[in-house]
């Protein structure tokens, strides 16, 4: 099993590139399974909170992400359906996107007797913080530059010859 544990969604390129990797496709061809239980174990959540989250109205995007199929699956009615049904939703599925694990996630891993071997953390790029304060990558911005600069010399070179 690989996890992909982010503090808010998918929120810049360098997130939603580690999860394509992750995947091992694109996200277009990927089935997803949103589960909102965990949303019910936060502090700071309400059913307001799990329905934007599942709606794909969420500040933590993921249910909204341009996923081939997009499934509900809440954890408290598992009891009460089929286990030979429900097993084939887990197994179909290519993702589980979870908002607010940080509480429910090691629970549901101790539950299940499935221990986490390891986690991997990695800081954001430089890249992934000038797109989030300006919409786009540092290249596309230095290309848009050169652009404007070569620009404004042809303007100069013309303008200097008349």
């Amino acid at each position: 099993m690989k996890l992909l544990l982010t503090s808010g969604g998918i929120t810049n390129a360098s997130i939603r590139r580690a999860l394509v990797d992750l995947l091992g496709k694109p996200i277009a061809a990927c089935n997803a399974l949103c589960i909102p239980t965990a949303q019910y174990g936060h502090p700071m959540c309400t059913p307001a909170s799990a329905w934007r989250f599942v709606s794909g109205k969420s500040p933590s995007p993921m249910s909204d992400l341009g996923w081939k199929s997009l499934g509900l699956l809440e954890l408290t009615a598992l009891p009460s359906i089929d286990e030979a049904r429900w097993v084939s939703w887990i197994r179909e599925a290519d993702v589980f996107l979870v908002d607010g694990g940080e509480e429910f996630v090691p629970r549901l891993f101790a539950e299940l007797g499935v221990s986490i071997k390891s986690v991997s953390v990695s800081r954001p790029t430089l890249d992934d913080v000038f797109m989030s304060y300006t919409g786009s990558t540092i290249r596309d911005a230095e290309e848009s530059y050169a652009k404007h600069a070569n620009k404004i010399m042809m303007q100069m070179m013309s303008g200097g010859r008349r």
